[in-house]
């Protein structure tokens, strides 16, 4: 029974003092979580509605292209994540039982599958495999913020298929996509498939899904031109720079007492920002000290620089600037440097420009890279807005929701594990893998994102806790009340799932909660509606009302439902 009376949605008027994102505000104004600590929240009644329905959205879409549901533990034994060099994520939860033995909180579930898949799997007749379960993740996350979006514990789906080679890899993958694509489509989701860092996962390639909306937490590079990159990864043509120098036989020396940022120099010496060279040291691990060289009007991506370099990187400190690059902070630049250098690919080709003198108070100006220095070349900048994409349109940047996201990992995980299987010839062959999640509560959140407006919560009708709320706004004894109840009846047995609020509460009271809570469709019958043989119906999005004939209301009510977003 989903009488309002004695359901546990405990609807309230002020958001918690420190929600950020809108979705974070509405869904504990409208009863669907709340925080037990920080980064840990609680699934109310109607919320946990919610998640199931996007689970099962999920669930249908895995068992459509051969997905096996199972489950695995949350806790694993820590030797599992210490053979994948995993163990040492600082997010990891770890701990040991009473008998001193190791163990962590799963992140994610490649070790443990894995593990289970060396043991099983024998033959190239067992390949492929896709596997996926539900499963509770805990992460050790520094910041927790803006409700669901980033917390320490969350459920999410994931996926893993086990292939006999590159080939079949590329098959998993692909059929993940389209699952995938289903999954957003059908929770009413406005998405776009990214490329993507692999980042910790590891492996040869990654996409993620992300919804776009202000809240969202990470960026998303996009043309008209149909390119979509994660910032972390994204490349584009650069704006050309105006007002460079005009080219010199060699550098000159120039005074620049005081001026130690690119706006200071930019601005005493009347130049663009895009006509000085950004030289910032660097210590990185394993390679040592080294000066990465970008557009003054540029910025470093350090994915990049990381995913380039193959290895971790840090500022340099400024006793390392003083004995390894032989300089000061503020007037470092790439003529003459006593360390490598590496320069961004919107650097090469330019001509006149500005770097420091690698002395106090001092730049060079009229420096062409190639001839004045020789560095590596990479791409490590962040794209920005106007760039052009790879097919020449203009970029645009929009922040967004990661949902989902998707990993070839090759034998990033089989290897050390041991996963292995003896191919038509006999001959042992690594296992290739590949790693698929998709977060319900994100996709929760990112429902609410994009479509709330100023009274509260619109849910897409797939995933909506309810079909519609039905209110009732006569006393009992009363007519009204007496249809209200019959009405509530009917559409039970027309199996749509409906909310209907009993309460003794002001109409006012009832409507807000209404519009809070967001389900699809508002029906409202009273003594006027009574009083004409209709029910009154608003569609939650768009707020439009219309009626609908009394006699023969509950199936004008799903008829109505069924063309709902």
């Amino acid at each position: 029974m989903t009488r309002l009376s004695s359901y546990f949605l405990p609807t309230v008027k002020e958001p918690p003092a420190d929600a950020e994102a809108l979705s974070h505000r509405l869904l504990v104004r409208a009863g669907m979580i709340r925080q037990l600590a920080s980064g840990l929240w609680t699934f109310l009644p109607a919320g946990w509605r919610v998640h199931r329905k996007v689970e099962q959205i999920v669930r249908e879409e895995m068992d459509a292209i051969g997905g096996q549901e199972m489950l695995m533990p949350v806790m694993h034994p820590a030797d599992l994540w210490r053979a994948t060099g995993r163990y040492d994520i600082d997010e990891l939860f770890k701990l040991q039982d009473r008998r001193g033995a190791d163990f962590v909180l799963a992140m994610t579930h490649e070790e443990s599958v894995t593990w289970h898949v060396a043991r099983e799997v024998r033959s190239y007749r067992d390949l492929p495999q896709i596997l996926y379960h539900f499963q509770i993740k805990e992460r050790d996350e520094p910041r927790p913020r803006a409700g669901l979006l980033r917390t320490r514990e969350f459920i999410m789906k994931d996926s893993y298929t086990f292939d006999r080679d590159p080939e079949g890899l590329d098959r998993g993958y692909d059929l993940h996509v389209k699952a995938y694509d289903r999954m957003c489509d059908r929770c009413g989701l406005e998405w776009y498939r990214v490329e993507a860092d692999v980042g910790m996962m590891g492996g040869t390639g990654a996409h993620e899904y992300m919804a776009p909306c202000p809240a969202g937490e990470n960026e998303v590079a996009l043309s008209e031109a149909g390119y979509a990159a994660n910032m972390e990864i994204a490349s584009a043509e650069p704006q050309p720079v105006d007002g460079l120098l005009e080219p010199l036989d060699e550098p000159e020396p120039v005074d620049t007492p005081g001026a130690a940022t690119i706006d200071a120099v930019a601005a005493l010496l009347g130049l663009p920002a895009g006509a000085l060279l950004k030289a910032m040291p660097v210590i990185a691990e394993g390679r040592g000290p080294l000066l990465v060289v970008l557009r003054g009007d540029h910025r470093l991506n350090e994915f990049k620089l990381r995913n380039h370099l193959r290895t971790a990187v840090r500022p340099a400190h400024d006793e390392e600037i003083r004995d390894e690059f032989g300089t000061v902070a503020g007037f470092i630049g790439p003529v003459g440097a006593r360390v490598d250098v590496l320069a961004d690919e919107a650097v090469r080709g330019l001509h006149g420009l500005v770097a420091g003198a690698n002395e106090p108070d001092r730049h060079l100006r009229g420096i062409e890279p190639g001839r004045d220095f020789d560095p590596e070349w990479a791409d490590v900048r962040s794209v920005e807005e106007g760039d052009r994409c790879p097919n020449g349109a203009v970029i645009r940047i929009e922040p967004a929701i990661e949902v989902g996201n998707i990993f070839k990992l090759g034998t990033r995980y089989s290897e050390p594990l041991g996963a292995t299987y003896l191919d038509e010839r006999g001959e042992e062959q690594l296992i290739w893998m590949g790693s698929y999640g998709f977060g319900p509560a994100r996709a929760m959140a990112a429902a609410v994102e994009q479509y709330a407006d100023e009274h509260g919560i619109s849910w897409p009708r797939a995933i909506a806790p309810f079909d519609a709320e039905l209110v009732g706004l006569g006393k009992p004894g009363e007519e009204g009340h007496e249809v209200a109840e019959r009405l509530y009846g009917e559409l039970r047995e027309s199996e749509l799932e409906v909310l209907y609020d009993d309460r003794e509460s002001s109409a006012g009271e009832k409507f807000a909660d209404a519009e809070l809570v967001g389900c699809p469709l508002r029906l409202t019958v009273g003594k006027r509606t009574v009083e004409s043989g209709e029910v009154e119906a608003q569609v939650r999005r768009g707020r439009e009302t219309q009626t609908l004939p009394l006699d023969r209301a509950a199936e004008a009510v799903a008829e109505l439902w069924r063309e709902l977003p």
